[in-house]
């Protein structure tokens, strides 16, 4: 029977079709904050703000859920981004001297066989590389460093290092010939005392006339700003600046402008006619000195119906002081704040009126890009408070350390984590509002909780396209930490939240288990704390309860090298409203916690370390169990992650164990004599002479490998263990090295104490790490989770027929029957190469063409990268895909799977990559924007123009050399 099983099979059509309705793998949609920000622009009549990165990616965003992507072919840094005001066009400027149109076009697309009508996408239409004047110029002199877009959208000034500026016609990107403004003709209208010999530098600013379109400012690195004519191609003025040229920006009356300079001052300029030459601004002030001061790099002026304007700049501060602060100060009359920020500062725009109709700009909402997040400030209310983002929040806020997902939310806890988390901060409305969201109302509510370095755990609502904050959990309270408080000098305010250092690395979140039904929540620590919380809707301040369980149970030759417990508070601590803590459990040694799991049903909570797993009774307070798993040669165990004194030596002679082993693995071993039903089903499977093509041999690992102890994964199941005939609650936990315990569990209905008895102690024969340990009911289906069948919010479980248990290994699947072990079926996965199994997962996929059927399917993350599906229980091969590139450790490691067959892994510390291997169940943005040009107007994208010009070539026999413009 087990040859048959192995043989090749033909394709079905009939299967074929089936899983093209089940199956497709699509990326969908990036969650989080764009990692390294590099450009920023706001179009204020759509309302829509975009971001490029060093990457070379544009993200254009609106309201919640609508978000457009765009990728420049070369992975390049983008310089400079901006739109073309109301058309749905931007232009992107990369660090190779390109220019590229972008355009926000209508063309329907298909996904899953379905038309996306009225749906927008962003597209790439034309290029163009800004060259110098052969001969003239050099590459340097030819870089491009500033772009102005006239407000008619028709002309490009383009500033260049060497002083030059050219103008390109709009939106065809095509250069103005004859019509480039060269540095030569502004030096003969510069007095001669003033040119004192030297080059003007670089063109730092360009800004068109608020009131004369056609007139616009040019600001020289030197000092020197010119009011210059585009139809009469003249000087009207020239403001002789001495001090080096930062930035400039209109005041909105066109009478006076400022300039911003390399000393920390910014100066206020007069614009009358008749004068050809300014000598002196009409005011100057340097805020932060006389103290030497870094730059101001950019300043905004903006006027109010008070009468007094709102200055905003970023830059200026005292360098011997506060020289690696990253500002933007804010200054209106007698009200003055500095934003202290924890990175570094890319740009910022403010949300102001733009109709010329109108006297004063009225700014509602300053937007601040920074290098590791967006910060928005109300500047109506008082004090100008931060705006907690819908979107765009930093998922790194502090360094991401696990994660876990659940679907289907119960609205009740829903709305109650919502209450906890709005009481966290005060709502403002959301400045960047353009766009609408074409997608449906999505049908469930899901959870992605992060636990972090720092000790929090964030619950964010990941139903739709936008990944919004919901709540945050502060464990650090429970403890004593050595936090340290720093004076505030005014007027200094710290903003945002990203903080990248933690007052304890012992605080950080290793593993994350909360039951939806009855709101408990189970989070686990490097430290070995285990903390059970309750969700309560009120304040509370108490103490909370302390118990230890020893997982080495005095076993001797073993002492812990590693890094303290944390230290509990023996006094009551205040909680806010949202998941307060019930008790504390805490391992002794204090490693790092490696697996926990929930059953709020029976009140226990289950836990692992490297040197064993524990069980705790939360509703008695009491320990049920606790199993050490080391081996005599596991002293790697006892180091801990924090600590410094692992054995390179050791290190050194396993590598070379491991090559040794390698290199004779063609010899043949003897075959251990079974001790268990396992074992007997091991050898009767690995005597098969036959192997499925798919499959490769495994190679035996030693038994005294380092950290063979460490627990890998837990498993709840109510199943039969002892015998056929009565099926009870039982613990399963899977070790490093191949070893598998499953006890019985004695779980009183009144006050009883819980009891474990061990049932069955499995060793797989080649000891591979066990990553997941899944019970099948008689059907073959995974049990519900705890209070799912009792609620009838699933189907009951099939207890009638015999249970089995899916064991699946680093490098191989294994079912097996219940309760006498007895070997079923397997799949092999490991190949020589390399190819380990990292992250299991059970999830259910429906079809497409049919509403009432689904299956149920086991997803496989291997170390390489891709995904492999199979039917369960019977574990055959159904599709598989590449997923995440094999050398992105990090994003395979922090892959989340979900039960209706979407995942997310990080693609950066600040982003994840929402995937989905459903046919049906699909969240990507669908979104349209209402522009200002009709939708049918089309621009040829540069993959069509190249199409067309491959399909002439081709069709005359011959080539051509044409450059793209």
């Amino acid at each position: 029977m087990m040859k048959f099983r192995f043989r090749r099979q033909g394709n079905d059509p009939q299967r074929e079709k089936i899983k093209q309705e089940l199956f497709a793998f699509n990326k969908t949609v990036e969650h989080g904050f764009p990692h390294q920000p590099s450009a920023l622009t706001f179009d204020p009549q759509l309302q829509l703000m975009a971001i490029g990165t060093k990457s070379g990616a544009i993200k254009i965003y609106g309201s919640p859920g609508v978000e457009f992507t765009g990728l420049h072919r070369d992975t390049a840094v983008v310089s400079q981004i901006h739109f073309l005001q109301g058309q749905g066009r931007l232009l992107s400027l990369l660090d190779d001297n390109t220019l590229h149109l972008w355009e926000l076009g209508g063309a329907s697309r298909d996904r899953g066989g379905a038309k996306r009508e009225g749906v927008v996408y962003l597209e790439e239409k034309r290029n163009y590389s800004v060259l110098g004047r052969p001969g003239l110029e050099s590459c340097s002199a030819s870089r491009v460093t500033v772009l102005l877009l006239l407000r008619s959208c028709d002309l490009l000034c383009v500033g260049t290092e060497g002083g030059a500026i050219h103008f390109l016609d709009l939106p065809r990107l095509s250069l103005r010939d004859n019509q480039s403004l060269l540095l030569d003709q502004v030096m003969q209208s510069v007095p001669e005392d003033y040119r004192c010999g030297k080059s003007l530098g670089p063109v730092e600013s360009l800004q068109e006339h608020p009131q004369q379109p056609g007139k616009i400012l040019i600001g020289y690195s030197r000092g020197l700003v010119v009011l210059w004519d585009l139809s009469t191609r003249n000087a009207e003025q020239m403001f002789l600046g001495k001090q080096q040229l930062e930035s400039l920006v209109w005041e909105r009356s066109g009478r006076s402008f400022v300039s911003s300079h390399s000393d920390g001052g910014y100066s206020l300029w007069a614009v009358a006619s008749g004068n050809t030459y300014t000598h002196q601004p009409v005011s100057s002030s340097i805020p932060y000195g006389p103290f030497p001061c870094k730059a101001i790099n950019k300043i905004l002026w903006r006027t109010t119906q008070s009468g007094c304007p709102v200055v905003l700049y970023s830059g200026g501060m005292p360098r011997a002081s506060y020289g690696d602060r990253h500002c933007v100060t804010i200054q209106q009359d007698k009200q003055h704040v500095t934003l202290d920020f924890t990175s570094r500062v890319i740009d910022f725009f403010t949300v102001h009126t733009t109709n010329l109709e109108h006297d004063y700009d009225d700014p509602s909402a300053l937007v601040v890009l920074l290098e590791e997040e967006l910060v928005v400030i109300d500047l109506l209310t008082t004090g100008w408070p931060s705006v907690p983002p819908p979107y765009l929040a930093p998922l790194h806020s502090s360094a991401i350390t696990t994660s876990c997902h659940l679907d289907d939310v119960p609205a009740k806890l829903w709305d109650r984590l919502a209450t906890a988390g709005n009481s966290q901060g005060t709502q403002h409305s959301w400045p960047i509002c353009g766009g609408k969201n074409l997608a449906p109302t999505p049908k469930q509510q899901e959870l992605l909780l992060t636990g972090h370095e720092d000790g929090t755990v964030r619950f964010w609502d990941v139903s739709a396209v936008a990944m919004t904050p919901l709540y945050k959990l502060s464990t650090a309270n429970v403890f004593h930490t050595d936090s340290l408080q720093e004076e505030e000098w005014p007027p200094f305010r710290k903003v945002g939240c990203f903080d990248p250092y933690s007052d304890d690395p012992r605080l950080g979140i290793q593993k994350i288990s909360l039951c939806k039904y009855s709101c408990r929540l189970v989070v686990a620590g490097t430290a070995g704390q285990v903390i059970v919380l309750g969700l309560s809707d009120e304040r509370s301040d108490h103490t909370v309860d302390v118990s230890t369980v020893d997982l080495l149970q005095d076993r001797e030759g073993f002492t812990w090298k590693g890094h303290d417990r944390l230290e509990p508070r023996t006094s009551p601590a205040p909680f806010p409203p949202g998941f307060q803590p019930l008790v504390v459990v805490q391992a002794l040694p204090p490693a790092s916690v490696t697996a926990v799991t929930l059953h709020a049903e029976w009140n226990l909570v289950a836990f692992g370390t490297s040197h064993g797993f524990g069980l705790f009774d939360y509703h008695r307070h009491t320990a049920v169990l606790a199993r050490c798993t080391l081996h005599p040669n596991d002293s790697l165990a006892m180091e801990g992650p924090l600590s410094r004194v692992k054995s390179l030596k050791k290190s050194l002679r396993q590598s070379f164990r491991r090559i040794r082993k390698s290199r004779v693995s063609g010899k043949k071993r003897p075959v251990p004599t079974p001790t268990s039903k396992i074992q007997e089903a091991n050898a009767a499977l690995a005597d098969q002479e036959e192997v499925a093509p798919v499959q490769r041999r495994i190679e035996p690992r030693s038994a005294d490998d380092s950290l063979s102890g460490v627990v890998r994964c837990l498993c709840f199941a109510d199943t039969y263990l002892r015998d056929g005939t009565h099926h009870g609650p039982t613990l399963w936990a899977g070790t490093n090295s191949g070893s598998v315990y499953a006890y019985a569990l004695e779980v009183p209905g009144g006050s009883g104490c819980v009891e474990a008895v061990l049932g069955k102690e499995i060793q797989l024969m080649h000891r591979a790490p066990v990553v997941s340990i899944c019970v099948l009911d008689g059907r073959g289906k995974p049990l519900p989770e705890p209070y799912q069948a009792s609620l009838d919010l699933a189907t009951a479980p099939d207890m009638t027929n015999p249970h089995s248990v899916l064991i699946a290994s680093e490098e191989q699947l294994k079912v097996f029957s219940l309760p006498k072990v007895g070997a079923k079926t397997k799949f092999k996965l490991t190949a020589h190469e390399g190819c380990r199994v990292r992250r299991v997962a059970t999830v259910t996929v429906c079809s497409t063409a049919q509403e009432d059927y689904s299956e149920t399917s086991l997803v496989c993350l291997t170390n390489l990268g891709d995904l492999h599906l199979f039917n369960v229980p019977v574990l055959r091969p159904q599709v598989r895909y590449d997923c995440i590139r094999k050398e992105d450790i990090s994003g395979i490691a922090s892959c989340v799977f979900t039960k209706n067959g979407q995942g997310f892994y990080l693609i950066s510390p600040s982003e994840y990559q929402r995937f989905s291997l459903s046919a049906k169940v699909i969240t990507e943005p669908l979104c349209t924007v209402e522009l200002e040009r009709p939708l049918e107007q089309h621009i040829s994208t540069v993959d069509e123009v190249e199409n067309n010009l491959r399909n002439i070539t081709e069709e005359d026999g011959c080539s051509l050399g044409i450059l793209i413009t």
